[in-house]
C-alpha cells in the first residue's frame, strides 16, 4: 500500500479517559462488561488490548473493580437491584440498611429506607428483616433504597472469641443469648489470629452440621487487659473514638474573656468529687444571708462547666454528643460523651484555674426552703478540690485552711436547713449499697469494696436537686421547650403484686387513692428496726417506674417534686446541655443559647438519650459482671452468703454479700424436691415439705461454674427452705394456698374462678416436665 493511501486512512479512536469511563459506568448502574465499553467507545482491533491495561490499571488504583471476571464495576458499587438487612433506626426514623452478605473488608456503604414509605409497606419491617430493595446512589457514598419484598430475616451478629484447633476455626460468642460455637470456613476468617475478639455474621445453614458464620471485623484480643470493657462497649454499639471533625473543633476550643460575664473568681467557690475524678463539672459556696429579714437563712450558689459556649447546637461536637448522650464509666475507664480536651480540661472545674461557668445563686431561709433564684454567666476560679471524705473530714474538725475550713462549715450550715425541708417532703429514702471494682496495674479485679456514704454525698446531692428545680421553674417560667426528668407515679398491676409480697411479711401497703413516697418510708423505718431495710429496698425499687427524658412534665415521684430537670453534669450528659442553653435564651446571658430547630427536636432528643442512658447502664453492668466474675473464677467450689434477688419458674437469682457479684441457681440445684412459683407472692415453694424460698431470703449458696467471658456465675442452694406451706394430710389443698390465690388476675377482674377437675393421664401422654 502506497504511503499516500496509508495517510488516508482513518485513525485508530483515543482511549476513553478514566472519568469517561466512570461516567459510562455510573450511567449503566455501576455495572457493565468489557465488550460494551469497548463498543461505546468504539475501541476496535490492538486498541482493546489498551483498554484492558487501563481498566486493570484502574482496578489496582482500587478506582473500578474486575472481580468479577468480564463484569466491571463501580469500586464499592451496589448493583440495582439487591437484598438487604436491615439493622437499626436513625434519628429521624429512617431504616438503616447495610448489603446482605458484605464482604469486602471495608465498612459497608448505609442503606437508608425512607420511613414514610416503610410504613406504607405490608407486611410492615422492621430490625432484623431482609428485604430485596431497588438502590439508587445518594451522592454521599450512601444509598437510598425502595423495598420490593421481604425475604426473610438477616444475619444475627454477634461478638466472639475466635479460636483455630486442628480441626479448623471456631467462633465462641461472648453474649449469653448466642448459645453454642460457630464453625468458620476457610475464606471466611478475614485473617483472624487465635483469640481474637472479632464480630462474626452468621451464615445459612442447610440440613445438619455445626452452624457457620463468618468474621466480619476483629474488634481486639481477649487477653488484653481491658478486653471485658470493650465487649460491653461492642455489644451495645457505644462509640469510643471521636471522628476527626470533633477532635478539631474540639482542639480549635478557646476560654471566652470575662466580657460581660459575671466575675466569680474571688467567690469561694469549691469542688467535691470522688478522689478519682477528673471532669469537674459542678462546684458550691454557701454563707449566711445578710437580710435581716431572713434570720437563719442562706445565699447559696451552685456553678455548672459552660458547656454551651463551647459546644454549639448543630456543630460536629454537639452531634457526636447527642451520638453518645452520656458519658459510660466503666471499672477501667470512663467514655466521655465529649473529647478529654473538653472534658477534662476547658470545661473542668480546675483547682486555682479560671473556668467559665453557668450559675445559679439561691436565697433559703432558715427551713431550708429556697426562696428566690437567679441565673448568671460567669467565670470562677476554684478555691480547693475537695474528695467527699475530704470534705467530711473538714466538716468534722479535720485540719484545713481557715477559709476553706470557714466555707465547708457554711455549706454544711446550709445542708442542713435543706435536711429539714427534705424530710417535711419526704423523698423516697431507698439508699441501697453501691460497690466498687477496684483494678491493679494488671488491669485484674484486687477487691470489691462498698460504697461508703458520707453527709458530704447528701450535701452535694441536695444542692444540685435544688438547683435543677430552679432550672425547671425558670424555663417554665419563660416559656420555653425543655427536657424534664420524669418520674412517674408506680404502676397500680406491680404495685398490687408488691402489696401481696409485702402483706405476707407483715408490712401493710396503704391502699386506696395515690401511693406517695412517705408510705414507702414507713415500710421502710419499720424494716430498719427488723434489720431488713435492704430487703425491702429492694422490693419497693421493683414497684418503681424507670425514670426517663420528657417533654411532658410528669413530676417526680421518688423526689416528691412537681417539676424536675437536669441541669448540674452538662459534662457527661446531654440532656443538661439542652437545659443550659435554654436557659442561656431564657436570661440572654449570650451565644450559645436554643436554637428552633433543637426546640422543635425535643422530644425526639429526649427519647434517644432515654435510650442511651438504659445501654448505658447495661454495658456498665455488663462490665463489672465480667470483671467479677474472673475475681471469683479462683473460688469454684467456695460457700458465699447472699440474697435473693429475683425468683422465676426456672430457678433463683442471687447477689452476693461480700462482692455484690449476681448469679443464678436453676431449679436442679435448689433442692431435691420440686418447687412451684408462686409468682404474685415472689417465692417457690417446696411441693412435698411446703419450705419456701422467698424474694429478699438471706442464703448460703455454693458456686459450681463461673464463665468470666459471658460473665455467668451458677451456684446451688446450700441452706434449707424457710418453713412455710404445709400439706394437709391426706392431701389436696394446701394451707395458705387460698391466700396465695386470693389476689389472682381472674379474682381482680371479678371473674368466677372455677376449681379444675383431676384428669385421667392419657396412655401416651408426654411426662410433666420439672419446674
Amino acid at each position: 500500500m502506497s504511503a499516500k493511501n496509508r495517510s488516508r486512512r482513518p485513525a485508530a479512536p483515543a482511549l476513553p479517559s478514566r472519568n469517561d469511563i466512570i461516567d459510562y459506568l455510573n450511567d449503566s448502574d455501576g455495572v457493565s462488561v468489557r465488550r460494551d465499553i469497548a463498543r461505546a467507545f468504539g475501541v476496535k482491533g490492538p486498541a482493546r488490548a489498551e483498554l484492558r491495561a487501563l481498566l486493570k490499571e484502574m482496578h489496582e488504583e482500587g478506582v473500578i473493580d474486575l472481580s468479577g471476571g468480564k463484569r466491571v464495576k463501580t469500586a464499592g458499587r451496589l448493583p440495582p437491584v439487591a437484598p438487604i438487612d436491615i439493622i437499626g433506626i436513625a434519628r429521624d426514623g429512617d431504616l438503616e440498611c447495610e448489603p446482605a452478605g458484605w464482604k469486602d473488608d471495608s465498612n459497608p456503604p448505609l442503606i437508608r429506607i425512607d420511613e414514610r414509605r416503610a410504613a406504607k409497606f405490608k407486611p410492615a419491617v422492621g430490625v432484623g428483616d431482609r428485604v430485596l430493595a431497588r438502590l439508587k446512589p445518594a451522592g454521599d457514598g450512601s444509598y437510598e433504597a425502595q423495598i420490593m419484598k421481604t425475604i426473610g430475616k438477616g444475619a444475627h451478629k454477634f461478638l466472639a472469641v475466635f479460636r483455630k484447633n486442628r480441626g479448623g476455626a471456631f467462633a465462641e460468642p461472648v453474649e449469653r443469648r448466642a448459645r453454642g460455637t460457630f464453625s468458620i470456613e476457610r475464606g471466611d476468617d478475614a485473617n483472624a489470629k487465635d483469640g481474637d475478639l472479632v464480630w462474626i455474621e452468621t451464615k445459612n445453614a442447610r440440613g445438619y452440621g455445626p452452624k457457620k458464620a463468618r468474621v466480619r471485623k476483629i474488634e481486639g484480643h481477649i487477653d488484653d487487659r481491658d478486653a471485658f470493657s470493650t465487649i460491653a462497649l461492642a455489644n451495645h454499639n457505644i462509640p469510643t473514638e471521636f471522628p476527626t471533625a470533633v477532635v478539631a473543633e474540639a482542639t480549635k476550643a478557646k476560654l471566652p474573656p470575662l466580657g460581660e460575664r459575671t466575675d466569680l473568681r474571688d467567690t469561694l467557690l469549691f469542688t467535691i468529687d470522688p478522689a478519682d475524678a477528673k471532669d469537674h463539672d459542678d462546684a458550691c459556696f454557701a454563707e449566711p444571708d445578710s437580710d435581716p429579714k431572713n434570720p437563719g437563712g442562706y445565699r447559696v450558689i451552685v456553678a455548672i462547666a459552660d458547656v454551651s459556649f463551647f459546644v454549639r447546637a448543630g456543630s460536629a461536637l454537639d452531634k457526636e454528643a447527642l451520638n453518645r448522650g452520656n458519658s459510660v464509666y466503666l471499672p477501667d475507664r470512663v467514655v466521655p460523651m465529649l473529647p478529654e480536651r473538653l472534658s477534662n480540661d476547658l470545661c473542668s472545674l480546675r483547682e486555682g484555674e479560671d473556668r467559665p461557668c453557668l450559675a445559679v445563686e439561691m436565697i433559703i431561709d432558715a427551713g431550708g426552703n429556697k426562696k428566690s433564684h437567679r441565673f448568671m454567666r460567669g467565670i470562677m476560679r476554684s478555691a480547693a478540690k475537695l474528695s467527699y471524705e475530704d470534705a467530711q473530714a473538714i466538716s468534722e474538725g479535720g485540719a484545713a485552711p481557715k477559709d476553706i475550713k470557714n466555707a465547708v462549715s457554711h455549706l454544711f450550715g446550709a445542708f442542713r436547713a435543706r435536711w429539714a425541708e427534705r424530710n417535711k417532703r419526704a423523698p423516697l429514702d431507698l439508699d441501697l449499697p453501691e460497690r466498687r471494682v477496684i483494678l491493679n496495674k494488671k488491669g485484674e479485679v484486687e477487691d470489691v469494696v462498698r460504697r461508703e456514704r458520707f453527709d458530704a454525698h447528701r450535701v452535694i446531692e441536695e444542692f444540685m436537686i435544688l438547683a435543677n428545680v430552679a432550672a425547671a421553674e425558670t424555663l417554665e417560667r419563660a416559656r420555653l421547650e425543655l427536657i424534664y426528668r420524669v418520674h412517674d407515679q408506680p404502676d397500680e398491676d406491680d404495685l398490687e403484686g408488691v402489696r401481696d409480697y409485702l402483706d405476707g411479711l407483715d408490712y401493710k401497703l396503704a391502699k386506696g387513692g395515690a401511693v406517695r413516697p412517705a408510705n414507702f418510708n414507713q415500710i421502710l423505718k419499720i424494716a430498719e428496726s427488723r434489720d431488713e431495710k435492704e430487703m425491702i429496698s429492694s422490693i419497693v425499687l421493683r414497684a418503681q417506674r424507670q425514670a426517663i427524658y420528657d417533654t411532658e412534665n410528669r413530676g417526680h415521684f421518688g423526689l416528691n417534686l412537681a417539676r424536675y430537670a437536669h441541669f448540674t453534669s452538662p459534662i457527661r450528659r446531654y440532656a443538661d446541655l439542652t437545659v443550659h442553653r435554654a436557659l442561656v435564651s431564657a436570661a440572654r446571658l449570650g451565644p450559645g443559647g436554643q436554637t428552633k430547630q433543637e426546640a422543635s427536636a425535643l422530644q425526639g432528643i429526649a427519647e434517644q438519650i432515654s435510650d442511651f442512658e438504659r445501654r448505658a447502664v447495661a454495658a456498665e453492668r455488663e462490665a463489672s459482671d465480667r470483671y467479677l466474675t474472673e475475681y471469683l473464677a479462683g473460688r469454684v467450689g467456695r460457700e458465699f452468703d447472699a440474697r435473693i434477688r429475683g425468683v422465676t419458674k426456672f430457678g433463683l437469682f442471687v447477689m452476693l454479700d461480700e462482692s455484690g457479684a449476681d448469679g443464678f441457681i436453676p431449679m436442679r440445684s435448689i433442692g431435691a424436691e420440686r418447687f412451684r412459683l408462686e409468682e404474685s407472692l415472689h417465692r417457690i415453694v417446696g411441693e412435698t415439705s411446703g419450705g419456701v424460698f422467698h424474694l429478699g431470703q438471706h442464703v448460703r449458696v455454693l458456686l459450681e461454674e463461673a464463665i468470666p467471658l459471658t460473665g455467668s456465675l451458677r451456684f446451688e442452694m446450700i441452706s434449707d427452705p424457710l418453713p412455710g406451706v404445709k400439706k394437709r394430710k391426706g392431701g389436696g389443698k394446701k394451707v395458705g394456698a387460698k391466700k396465695a390465690a386470693k389476689k389472682s388476675p381472674a379474682k381482680r377482674a371479678g371473674k368466677k374462678v372455677q376449681k379444675k377437675k383431676k384428669r385421667k393421664p392419657r396412655a401416651n401422654a408426654k411426662p410433666r416436665r420439672p419446674v
